[in-house]
C-alpha cells in the first residue's frame, strides 16, 4: 500500500485549495484535512497510527514554545495601539502640510505615512482601514482622481507585510529556519525601493496629469514655530520609535522579541503623551490584539498538523520528483516557483500561502545553484525576501485581494469596486517591477544583512 502515499499527499493540497474557497476558517481547513488524511493513511497503511501522537508535541514545540513567535503578539499590540491612539492621524496631517507644494503632495504623504506605519504596525488590514478613513475624505475633497486615490491608499497600506518589523517575516523566519534579524535587515531596502517606486509614479502622474492629483493652492497659514511644534509632537515621536525598534535589531543590540517589547511599551507611552490612553481604549486594544493573535496562532497550529501528515506520507518526495521530471534550469525553476506564488495570490492570503507553500518549496530551493549571483549560504534568505515582495501582490490582486475589500468597506459611499480595481493596476505592476529588481540585483537584499553581521 506504500505506493498510495505520494498520490494521497498530493491530493491533500488539491482538497485544501477547494476547501479554502468555501470561506470556512483556514485553521479548521488545515487541521481537518490533515486529520482526515491521517485516517485515510492509516486505512491504506501509509501512515503509522503512532505518528499521530507526535502531532501534539509538534504543535507544542513548534508553535506554543517557539520563542521567535513571542514577538508576534507584541508587534500586534504595538500596531493597534498606535492606530487607536491618534498618532497616525497627527502624522498624516503633518506630512500633508510638508508636501503641500509637491505634485501629488497629498498622495505622497499617504505613501510616506504608509511607509512609517508599516514599520510600526505590520497589520495590513489596520493600515488600509486607517489610511482610508483618514485620507479618503481629504483626497476626495481636494479633487483627486478616484481610481488613483484607491490605488495609492490600498498599495500604501500593504507595505506593512514587507517593511520590518513585519509579522509575515517573523513567521517566514520560523518556517525556513532563518534568523529573524537577518530577514528584517534583508527586507529594509526592498521595502524602501517599493515605496520609492510608488513615490516616483505619483510625482510623474502629478506632473503629467495634474487634474488627477491637484496641487494644494492655499498656503500654510501657521507660523514656523507652530510647524516646529507640530513636528516635535506628531512626527518625531513615531519616527523615533521606528528607529529604536528597527535600529536595535539591525545593530544587534536586541533580539526581535526584545525589540517588540520595547515597541509595545513605546506605543503605550506615546498614547499617554497624547492623552488618549483611557481604560476603555486599553481594553479595546488588548481585545483586538488578542483576537488577531488567536487567529494567527490557530492557523499556525492547523498548519503544523497539515504539514506533518503531508510529509509523513511522502509529500515532499512527491513534489521533488514532479519538479525533477520537468527538467528545468535553475533560473527557470525559480521563475516557476515565483509564478505559482503570484497566481496563488489571486485567491489566497499571504498567511495561507506561506504556511502551505514555503515548507514544500524549501527543499526545492536548497537544490538551486544560481552561481555567484546568490551564494549558497544566502540562498534561503534571498528567496524568503523575494517571496515577501511577491506576496505584496496577494493583497491587491482581484478577485480576493483583502486590501480591496478593506478599502471598499471604508469608502462604500465614495468608491466603486470598479474604480478600486482600475486604481490598483499600476501599483501591482510596480510591485512586480520591485520583484524583478530584487531578483536581478540580489545585493538589494543581501548587502545590509552581510554588513550587520
Amino acid at each position: 500500500m506504500a505506493q498510495y502515499g505520494p498520490g494521497l499527499s498530493l491530493s491533500m493540497l488539491a482538497v485544501l485549495m477547494v476547501l479554502l474557497f468555501t470561506g470556512f476558517p483556514v485553521a479548521w481547513c488545515l487541521a481537518g484535512v490533515g486529520l482526515v488524511y491521517a485516517g485515510l493513511g492509516m486505512l491504506l497503511d501509509v501512515f503509522n497510527p503512532m505518528q499521530l501522537f507526535l502531532v501534539v508535541s509538534r504543535i507544542w514545540g513548534g508553535v506554543a514554545e517557539n520563542l521567535v513567535l513571542v514577538a508576534v503578539p507584541m508587534f500586534i499590540f504595538m500596531g493597534v495601539m498606535l492606530e487607536r491612539s491618534g498618532v497616525a492621524r497627527s502624522l498624516l496631517e503633518i506630512l500633508s502640510i510638508l508636501l503641500r507644494r509637491v505634485p501629488g503632495g497629498l498622495a505622497l504623504a499617504v505613501v510616506l505615512m504608509g511607509t512609517i506605519m508599516a514599520a510600526t504596525t505590520g497589520i495590513v488590514g489596520a493600515s488600509v482601514v486607517m489610511l482610508g478613513m483618514l485620507a479618503l475624505p481629504v483626497m476626495a475633497e481636494r479633487g483627486y482622481d478616484k481610481p488613483t486615490t484607491a490605488g495609492v491608499i490600498a498599495s500604501s497600506g500593504t507595505l506593512g507585510i514587507l517593511i520590518p518589523p513585519s509579522i509575515m517575516l517573523v513567521i517566514m523566519a520560523d518556517l525556513l529556519a532563518i534568523p529573524v534579524g537577518d530577514l528584517f535587515t534583508g527586507a529594509v531596502f526592498p521595502g524602501l525601493v517599493l515605496a520609492g517606486l510608488y513615490a516616483i509614479y505619483i510625482m510623474v502622474v502629478g506632473v503629467l496629469r495634474p487634474r488627477a492629483m491637484p496641487r494644494e493652492t492655499e498656503p500654510w497659514r501657521g507660523s514656523a514655530g507652530e510647524l516646529v511644534v507640530l513636528l516635535l509632537k506628531g512626527f518625531v515621536p513615531p519616527t523615533l520609535l521606528v528607529a529604536l525598534v528597527l535600529g536595535s535589531i539591525v545593530m544587534g543590540w536586541a533580539t526581535p522579541t526584545e525589540a517588540a517589547g520595547v515597541g509595545a511599551f513605546g506605543a503605550t507611552v506615546l498614547a499617554i503623551v497624547n492623552r488618549s490612553l483611557t481604560p476603555r481604549l486599553l481594553t479595546e486594544v488588548v481585545c483586538e490584539s488578542a483576537l488577531t493573535n488567536a487567529m494567527i496562532f490557530g492557523i499556525l497550529c492547523g498548519a503544523a498538523i497539515f504539514s506533518y501528515v503531508f510529509r509523513a506520507m511522502g509529500g515532499d518526495d512527491a513534489i521533488l520528483e514532479t519538479i525533477a521530471a520537468l527538467d528545468l534550469h535553475d533560473w527557470q525553476l525559480l521563475a516557476l516557483l515565483m509564478g505559482i506564488i503570484f497566481l496563488l495570490g489571486f485567491f489566497f492570503d499571504w498567511l495561507e500561502i506561506t504556511l502551505i507553500i514555503l515548507p514544500v518549496f524549501r527543499p526545492i530551493v536548497m537544490m538551486l545553484d544560481l552561481g555567484t549571483m546568490v551564494p549558497a549560504e544566502s540562498l534561503l534568505l534571498w528567496f524568503a525576501i523575494i517571496v515577501a515582495v511577491n506576496l505584496q501582490t496577494s493583497y491587491l490582486t482581484p478577485p480576493f485581494g483583502p486590501a480591496l475589500f478593506y478599502l471598499r468597506q471604508v469608502g462604500k459611499d465614495t468608491l466603486t469596486l470598479g474604480e478600486i480595481y482600475r486604481g490598483i493596476i499600476p501599483f501591482t505592476l510596480l510591485q512586480l517591477l520591485a520583484l524583478v529588481l530584487c531578483i536581478a540585483f540580489p545585493a538589494l537584499v543581501l548587502w545590509l544583512p552581510s554588513v550587520s553581521n
